[in-house]
């Protein structure tokens, strides 16, 4: 394919469009939750209880020994066995945001078209070799189900875009300017490339990320648009906290930014959950890290006071989904919540 999805009509829906369903990779990686993976599968279990009364659910495993284990883990009374689809696509671990499929849409003659966007994927800067079966789950996905794949050749990973869906985009300099990512791409090279293939008109750059992400500052630990026009971001309120700053600086610069219309932002403030340990290492959770279902949101908590607080400021912004808390106390020692595990499949068409 030699015209990009941009010039071809395509863009990137908000994740609060409505869903064909949610992919998530399935954990199996005991070294990504060092001596802490028990309870992990439970977690992604509980996901899927919430997810399969809503919309499909797509899980990628590494064949049929896999599935038949995490077939007994997600049964249950109330979850709709035919909505989980189970995907033979082994995997190197389970962060499907980072290394899912993204897909874009554009209006055909006969209706609503999808594509899936293949970015390079090196494990977050090269941390964690290998990454050689993450890096090809798009394309795989793409051929398994006939969807066009799009390859723009440069390394990005889901949880450092969060787009409004009408041609608006948030990232960080601290990931995507990042010399371990794209080293020979200018910041300018690296908007372009955005641009082409996520069909966007504008790019919205914050600064640093939070304590503990590995990810070099996924803005999807920081800020995320609940609508076209309002956006949440995390601050935490103790000058002694090593977020404190990086946190005002972004929300400074929230504060001058305006939409692809030149509309200002509406900027709603979430706290930050008190500080989460394991074995002296601060972990990087964070409310921001939601998930958009259909007609719910799924929270990350963390057994903190702080918790019901982010819950009841996401309801009041988004009446119209009920935010259900997830328990994200032992998933964050791998470095992620929920947002993290899953990637959204968009509808072409609402039912």
């Amino acid at each position: 394919m030699t015209s990009v999805p941009n010039t071809l009509g395509y863009r990137m829906p908000a994740e609060w469009s409505w869903h064909r369903g949610t992919w998530l990779s399935w954990p199996h990686k005991e070294a990504s939750w060092p001596g802490k993976f028990a309870p992990v599968p439970a977690i992604f279990a509980e996901v899927v209880q919430h997810l399969a009364p809503r919309e499909e659910v797509h899980i990628n495993v590494a064949g049929p020994d896999e599935e038949a284990a995490v077939r007994d883990l997600v049964s249950h009374p109330d979850v709709p066995q035919g909505r989980i689809f189970f995907h033979y696509n082994p995997t190197n671990d389970a962060w499907c945001r980072d290394h899912g499929p993204i897909f874009v849409q554009k209006d055909g003659p006969t209706g609503r078209e999808e594509a899936i966007l293949d970015w390079e994927f090196n494990a977050w800067g090269g941390k964690y070799p290998p990454f050689d079966l993450d890096d090809v789950i798009p394309a795989r996905i793409g051929k398994e189900l006939g969807i066009p794949v799009y390859h723009p050749g440069i390394i990005m990973e889901g949880g450092s875009l969060d787009v409004n869906g009408q041609g608006t985009l948030l990232t960080t300099e601290a990931c995507l300017l990042n010399p371990n990512r794209n080293p020979t791409l200018s910041k300018s090279e690296i908007e372009q490339k955005l641009r082409d293939y996520l069909g966007l008109r504008n790019i919205l750059w914050l600064g640093d990320g939070i304590t503990g992400d590995d990810t070099d500052g996924h803005v999807d630990d920081l800020t995320r648009f609940v609508d076209e026009r309002t956006v949440v971001t995390v601050v935490e309120e103790d000058p002694a906290d090593e977020n404190y700053e990086p946190l005002v600086e972004n929300l400074k610069r929230l504060r001058g930014m305006k939409d692809q219309d030149g509309r200002p932002l509406r900027v709603v403030t979430l706290p930050m959950p008190d500080p989460v340990y394991h074995e002296d290492q601060r972990l990087p959770a964070s409310y921001a890290n939601f998930y958009f279902a259909n007609g719910a949101v799924l929270l990350p908590t963390y057994r903190s006071p702080r918790d019901e607080i982010a819950r009841q400021i996401l309801q009041d912004l988004i009446p119209d989904r009920q935010v259900i808390g997830i328990d994200c106390t032992d998933l964050v020692w791998g470095l992620g919540a929920v947002h993290c595990i899953s990637q959204q499949w968009p509808a072409l068409e609402k039912p």
